[in-house]
Parts: structure tokens; C-alpha cells; sequence
């Protein structure tokens, strides 16, 4: 949709929470919580990103991909014949068919009757806070589509609802003709704010770092970002670093790597990704060993040779490189606590350190505060830092 705001991952979570808690206002007023579609390409990372932030919040996810169901009842629940029984107080309760015989021996009577859904069993049992993911909306049967409409509108459905603090959103792929999908009528529409996620390489670099995916490939597609289109997408990208992580000399299996990569993400991909090794750029010095290797002259040498100096510096590559020092600090500092060595070694990288610009080095020390400033504060103790950052 062409009016669709426009996100990556992180600002979409960021969205979703704000969502979540203008949601848990309006619902204490007494109103419906709004639900929220997201569109984007296959494989942008829509559902992960929900299940992620399920995870963070602390709320149950329940996915329903609505292109799988086969039984509308699986959705909605299936009807049940219920009855209204009365007892000598003349107090009055519905209870369903199999528990009328019983309530019949205690003197109860049948007072009304009517036809009602169970909940679905996705449902059952679930506890105030979570949320309904209508996955693959546009792909479903049109029967399914309709079956939801009072669900996103008004958490219920006939005579069941969906648990305080729930929040219903849908996942989608663009109407643009690349995709077999229904289109939205105005009715469909209104009942929900969308939004359209993008890629985002310097979003997908952090993810990339934290779940391991090979520096290699992180490095490949930092300098590359347009090799993901909406032919091919992150997931496609992802499988192909993935299956080709376990050998050690790229170039050494170069005629492997280019059938996977024409069989996963297309044979341009593939051949920008085989240029990439023949010019040696997937030997570029990894964050690992540039924070963590104790000699600094070894460090600076190899920085040198990987960037160059004077008239044959390469600032693509100097950029891709902090850019990898500054996701992996912030990926030790998620995982434990950060030691005085490695605090010099920003501090060297930060102030002694001819392979990248003063620009670069600011945005190196601004990136990791900004991350977590209690952890990384010891780098505000070096002069020279405080100095350049202050410039």
C-alpha cells in the first residue's frame, strides 16, 4: 500500500510496543484494542520479528497461519448446542448439551436454549497477555478471511473472546502482483492500522552478529546490500550463508559455493558473491580478533592491509568494519560483563588508529555508549576519547 509507513525490524518492534501499551489504555476506557497488519516481502523477518518481541514483553504468541487451516472450526471454534438452566432460587446459568443430564438430577430446569461456538483449543486455557498472529492473511481461503473479520475488529467471536491485554495482528505480502494473494476491500481495511516493513542491512548486520552467522557473509552483504531485492529476500540470503559456513578457504571451493548460491539466491547473486571472494574480501579481519587479539601492532598491520592507506584507502571497507567492531562489542556486552581490556582496545581503535577517519571513530564510541552506557562508561575516562567526542 502506497500509504503504508514504512519500518525496519527494530522501529517496528518499537511501533508494536507503543501499540501494545496504547491498547492496555484504551481497553481500561472500555474500548477495543486496535489490531495492526504488517506487509512486506517473504522472508523480511515479519514473524520472527513478533515472535521476538512476544519473547521480550514476556506475552504468549499464538500463530495461526491462516493459509494451513483446513476446518473453520480450527479457527473459531465449532458450534455447541447450549442451554439456560434455572435452579428453585431462580438462578440462572448456560451450560452445554453434555452437561445437561447431570443438572437435570440436581433439580435443576431447562429455562432456554441456543446455539453458541465453543473456543478454539488455540485459545483455551491462555492468560491475560499475548498476541494473535493472523499469519499469511491475504493467502487464506476468502472463507477464513471472513470468519476473522470480527476477531480483528472486536476480539470476539460470538459467544467467545480473546483474554484481556490480547493483541491481534496480521502478517501479508504485498498485493503487487509478485505474490498469490487476495485483495483488501475498504471493509478489511478499516478494521486495522498497516505498516510495511523493509530491509534494513545494518538491522540484519546486528541480528547477524548475535545468532552467528558467518563474518564472511555479514561482510559480504554489508558491502552489497542491493543483492537483497524483493527476488531475493533475507531468508533466501541467510540459507545461503548458512549452507556454505562450514568451509574453512572459500576460494578453495569456489565451483560448491556458486551452485548453492544459483540454486539459493540466483546466479547474479551468486557471481557478485564469487567476485567478492576472488578479490580476497572475505579475508578481511574479523571483530573477534580485532578485540580480542593481544597484540596491537598485529591488529593495526592487518587493519592497514585490509583498508589501505593514503591513495589506496578503501572507506567502504573501513566503514564495514567498525560497523562489525561495533555490533560485536554490543554483543559481548548482551552476554556478560566487559573487561579493561577490551575497553583499551576501543580506546586504541578510538584514538590510535589511522584505518579510519575521525567521522567514523565518533560514530564508534556514539554507537557503543548509546548501547549500553553503564557497561562501556570506562571508555569516558580516556582523555582522548572525551576529547574527540566533544569536537
Amino acid at each position: 500500500m502506497s500509504n503504508n509507513t514504512q519500518l525496519n525490524v527494530d522501529e517496528l518492534k518499537s511501533f508494536l510496543k507503543h501499540m501494545v501499551k496504547n491498547n492496555q489504555h484504551i481497553q481500561n476506557e472500555g474500548k477495543i484494542p486496535v489490531a495492526v497488519n504488517i506487509e512486506g516481502d517473504a522472508g523480511l523477518g515479519k514473524t520472527s520479528a513478533i515472535m521476538q518481541l512476544g519473547q521480550e514483553l514476556e506475552m504468549d504468541v499464538v500463530k495461526i497461519n491462516l493459509s494451513q487451516i483446513e476446518e473453520l472450526g480450527d479457527l473459531v471454534g465449532f458450534p455447541v448446542k447450549e442451554f439456560k438452566i434455572q435452579n428453585k432460587d431462580g438462578k440462572t446459568t448456560w451450560i452445554n448439551e453434555s452437561q445437561v443430564n447431570a443438572a437435570m438430577k440436581k433439580g435443576y430446569q431447562i429455562v432456554d436454549k441456543r446455539m453458541s461456538h465453543a473456543a478454539p483449543e488455540w485459545i483455551q486455557g491462555k492468560s491475560e497477555g499475548g498476541f494473535l498472529v493472523l499469519d499469511d492473511y491475504t493467502r487464506a481461503d476468502h472463507r477464513f478471511m471472513q470468519a476473522t473479520m470480527e476477531l480483528i475488529d472486536r476480539q470476539e467471536y460470538i459467544s467467545w473472546s480473546l483474554p484481556k491485554n490480547w493483541h491481534v495482528l496480521l502478517t501479508t505480502n504485498p498485493d503487487n502482483g509478485d505474490y498469490q494473494v487476495t485483495s483488501l476491500d475498504d471493509a478489511q481495511r478499516t478494521r486495522f492500522i498497516s505498516t510495511e516493513l523493509k530491509f534494513d542491512v545494518d538491522v540484519w548486520a546486528r541480528w547477524a552478529e548475535n545468532v552467528g552467522i558467518d563474518g564472511r557473509c555479514i561482510n559480504f552483504l554489508l558491502m552489497n546490500p542491493e543483492t537483497v531485492t524483493q527476488k531475493v529476500n533475507p531468508r533466501s540470503v541467510t540459507t545461503f550463508f548458512n549452507s556454505i559456513s562450514s568451509i574453512d578457504k572459500f576460494e578453495e571451493k569456489l565451483p560448491l559455493i556458486n551452485m548453492i548460491g544459483d540454486g539459493s539466491i540466483g546466479v547474479e547473486p551468486s557471481a557478485l558473491f564469487a567476485m567478492f571472494i576472488n578479490n580476497k574480501l572475505d579475508k578481511i579481519i574479523s571483530p573477534k580478533q580485532i578485540l580480542e587479539n593481544d597484540d596491537w601492532n598485529y591488529v593495526k598491520g592487518s587493519l592497514n592491509s585490509c583498508i589501505g592507506i593514503d591513495d589506496d584507502f578503501r572507506a567502504d571497507i573501513s566503514s564495514i568494519i567498525s560497523t562489525r567492531i561495533i555490533n560485536y562489542s554490543v554483543m559481548l556486552s548482551e552476554k556478560g560483563s566487559i573487561s579493561q581490556k577490551l575497553i583499551n582496545r576501543l580506546i586504541e581503535l578510538t584514538t590510535d588508529c589511522e584505518s579510519f577517519t575521525d567521522d567514523l571513530r565518533y560514530y564508534m564510541v556514539k554507537e557503543i555508549l548509546n548501547a549500553n552506557k553503564a557497561k562501556f562508561s570506562k571508555l569516558m575516562l580516556n582523555q582522548k576519547v572525551v576529547a574527540m567526542t566533544v569536537k
